[in-house]
């Protein structure tokens, strides 16, 4: 079977390649047999589609809440002398989910056979991105398993009290949009079309404006599918754009300039990338092997390329922070933290604790956003409501105004 697999050399070079052996353990243990550090190793059937989820962000979606779980208990347990193996067996016994519950069995199976955790959590890649096995991996072969563990827990939960701030700040302004939406429909179905019979019935002339609204409420009304197969095949059209890289590439650069959001998004960037960085290196993982982990989770590729581009010149011989300096992406501020870290040799935890900072002003931040967002979508629908209101009320009071002047 063959393996494709991304490894480091003791100078701390890039090498992938790929190589045949019976398992994913057989292969890592032969890429490690040519002096080699290995970063990822994976079937080389394995689609691109899939080791590009596994890698977009620091987890899944679907699996965060069970992944922070799970490192909370492992810590815990690991923490008080708990062997591996016991610990798996703790978690399993306690796991309600049964996706999640053959993950676990999984794992300890194969620890029980004797592997190494992180390589059981390479067969996982969606659950156990790049980040999480590095950090496995480093607590394994440099001991303080029990430290690492208490720092992954913190990462998963950061990143999930992240994730989860965004999605409240949102909950608002989405019901708000939603029940506009279902104001807008009542009165383009129900409301406009009595209107347009009593028009009629009094013989009364109908000014442009309401004329367009009725005509456009009349065809949605009798082409409904038309306009669903249309907005259906448009959304098909442009989700599969996005997926292009000339696409993606659009929309990431699309989305750090939006007014407003850029800047935001931007920030949350940054300090995820902070964060990465930080724990890696805590973790005494290589400065090239953390880069390359941290531009894979970038989750934007002009991220990517600039990570890519720091990581050239880091091999070249230049400091991180000369490496990421000049750039829109990164701030002046953080590069002199960065500065800082490298000058006092503490680096990763300058990073971790600029990180924590971050987080906490891009939280005031999204609840600033939010408070203006509301108002902002309110008068805006407030005005699409008034439009449609005063199109069908203005030809009333000008009839009535009209019947009783003659």
């Amino acid at each position: 079977m063959s393996y494709r697999y991304t490894a480091f050399t003791k100078d701390g070079a890039r090498k992938q390649g790929v190589i045949e052996a019976d398992t994913v353990e057989h292969a890592k243990s032969l890429v490690q047999a040519e002096g080699l550090y290995v970063s990822e190793i994976a079937e080389a059937g394995t689609s691109n589609a899939a080791r590009t989820k596994s890698r977009s962000g620091i987890f899944g979606a679907s699996s965060l809440k069970n992944v922070a779980s799970f490192t909370r208990q492992m810590s815990v347990l690991i923490s008080s002398g708990t062997p591996i193996v016991q610990s798996l067996e703790a978690v399993e016994r306690q796991t309600i989910d049964p996706k999640w519950k053959s993950v676990l069995q999984g794992l300890r199976e194969r620890v029980e056979e004797g592997n190494q955790l992180s390589d059981a959590m390479a067969m996982y890649p969606a659950v156990f991105d790049d980040v999480y096995r590095a950090m496995i991996a480093a607590g394994e072969s440099g001991g303080g398993f029990d430290k690492i563990l208490s720092r992954l827990s913190k990462l998963v939960r950061q990143e999930l009290a992240v994730r989860n701030n965004i999605t409240g700040a949102m909950v608002y302004p989405g019901l708000l949009i939603t029940v506009a939406s279902g104001v807008l429909l009542l009165l383009a179905f129900t409301v406009l079309p009595r209107f347009k019979e009593l028009f009629e019935t009094l013989n009364a002339p109908i000014p442009t404006s309401t004329a367009v609204i009725m005509a456009t409420a009349e065809f949605m009304k009798s082409y409904w599918w038309a306009v669903l197969l249309g907005i259906g095949i448009g959304a098909a059209a442009l989700l599969y754009w996005l997926r292009t890289p000339s696409g993606k590439l659009r929309l990431h650069t699309v989305q750090l300039n939006l007014p407003l959001f850029g800047r935001v998004i931007r920030a949350f960037k940054t300090a995820k990338f902070a964060r990465v960085m930080g724990v890696l290196l805590e973790a005494k993982v290589p400065l090239l092997e953390s880069l390359d982990i941290a531009r894979t989770s970038a989750g934007n590729l002009l991220y990517e390329e600039l990570i890519d581009k720091a990581e050239e010149r880091v091999k070249r011989g230049d400091a991180m922070s000369d490496a990421f300096s000049g750039s829109n992406l990164i701030t002046p501020s953080v590069c002199e933290a960065i500065r800082n870290g490298e000058q006092t040799g503490r680096v990763g935890e300058v990073l971790m604790n600029l990180a924590d900072l971050m987080d906490e002003d891009n939280d005031l931040v999204v609840r600033s956003l939010t408070s203006i967002l509301e108002p902002l979508i309110l008068s805006v629908l407030g005005v699409f409501v008034g439009i449609i209101a005063l199109s069908l009320f203005l030809p009333l009071f000008d009839l009535t105004a009209s019947t009783g002047a003659g």
